[in-house]
């Protein structure tokens, strides 16, 4: 049976559609895909995204414990910041891509997919063995977590708390309170978008929900928001899924992700096997491609160079901010610059690669 989050009754009573997703029973949608969508991009939206995972990583050693599982450097996270870092194996597949926040001297915090949460407490707790001095403390159970995105959502968090949240930088962190609300609150997000992700513990999850919902007047609207728009939100913004972009058989080198790859930092698990990739060049390459004909590219549609396969679609949809039909591909990396076609349906659609992100906000580097 499919796991139900701390708001799967204000969901119900809203009139969401629901989908399993990862074993858990999660709005696909209330008004409508493209409705959401256009919701975020123009106002703000509330997601109900407390089926990821928290890990929590306490004591003496862990940093050293973070420095070992993670790609990207921990070291330069002063506390209260946050950073994008990747989870390798040793063959440099990922297990995982997270969010790593430093809370304290001694305390970071992982948050992980959710269909990898149980996967990613097992794996870190037997390289816990490798560092002395470091607790994981599981906080999957007790915490939900509610994404607050779009271009009004700071005036949203003003206006439902009134103190310093919407003055957090990019990528910062911080413990304070919502609506009286006790949270760990980090300007970080999925969807191109301004916004914020808030910790909550899950007894309170439903309180904050509706104090976020409730800010709403003649200038500002705030909408709940389903998955199927978390998905074309994230997917203009070119941002990576497990299981489509990311998976034990794709490298965050392939993956377009080496920026998130410290190498330099000293070996972790996978940084052998990365630093050989990326010496000799990674195979495969993560391209954004636009369909030039009518079609939609799904996930597994094979991509070709006349009539040789390339690749592969990992994520594609209709733009509904840009109206086109884009695509993130897998390709192999000597073809990336050749023409390009889709098979959709046995029809072979011309595509163009394209830079990404697709979209980018205003105002956004």
């Amino acid at each position: 049976m499919a796991r139900r989050t701390p708001l799967y009754e204000l969901h119900r009573q809203a009139g969401a559609r629901f989908t399993e997703f990862s074993g858990w029973e999660m709005p696909v949608q209330y008004t409508g895909i493209i409705a959401e969508h256009h919701q975020v991009r123009s106002s703000a939206g509330l997601f109900d995204v407390s089926h990821m995972g928290e890990l929590e990583i306490r004591g003496a050693g862990a940093l050293a414990l973070c420095q070992r599982v993670a790609t990207n450097d921990a070291s330069r996270l002063a506390v209260g910041q946050a950073q994008y870092t990747v989870w390798c194996a040793d063959d440099g597949g990922t297990i995982d891509d997270t969010i790593l926040y430093r809370l304290g001297d001694q305390r970071y915090m992982f948050c992980v997919n959710a269909g990898n949460a149980e996967t990613c407490r097992d794996w870190i707790r037997e390289q816990q063995k490798h560092v002395p001095g470091a607790d994981v403390v599981d906080r999957c159970d007790e915490l939900g977590l509610i994404a607050l995105q779009g271009p009004r959502a700071a005036d949203v968090a003003r206006r439902a708390q009134g103190a310093a949240l919407p003055d957090l930088a990019r990528f910062a962190c911080a413990e304070t309170t919502v609506a009286g609300i006790p949270v760990i609150a980090a300007r970080t997000g999925y969807t191109g978008e301004d916004g914020f992700e808030l910790f909550v513990a899950a007894g309170q999850a439903a309180s904050l929900w509706q104090a976020l919902s409730e800010v709403t007047s003649d200038d500002l609207t705030v909408a709940s928001i389903g998955l199927g728009a978390r998905d074309t939100l994230r997917l203009e913004a070119a941002l990576p899924l497990y299981g489509h972009e990311l998976s034990r058989e794709v490298s965050p080198l392939e993956a377009g992700l080496g920026w998130a790859v410290k190498l330099e930092k000293g070996e972790f698990v996978g940084s052998r096997a990365l630093t050989a990739q990326k010496q000799r060049g990674p195979a495969r390459r993560l391209v954004g491609l636009e369909l030039k004909q009518a079609g939609i590219a799904r996930a597994d549609y094979p991509v070709k160079s006349g009539d040789r396969t390339v690749g592969v679609v990992t994520s594609g949809t209709k733009s509904p901010t840009l109206g086109t039909a884009i695509a993130l591909a897998l390709l192999a990396s000597e073809s990336i610059d050749a023409p390009l076609s889709v098979e959709v349906r046995g029809r072979a659609i011309e595509a163009e690669r394209v830079r990404t992100p697709f979209y980018r906000r205003e105002g956004s580097r």
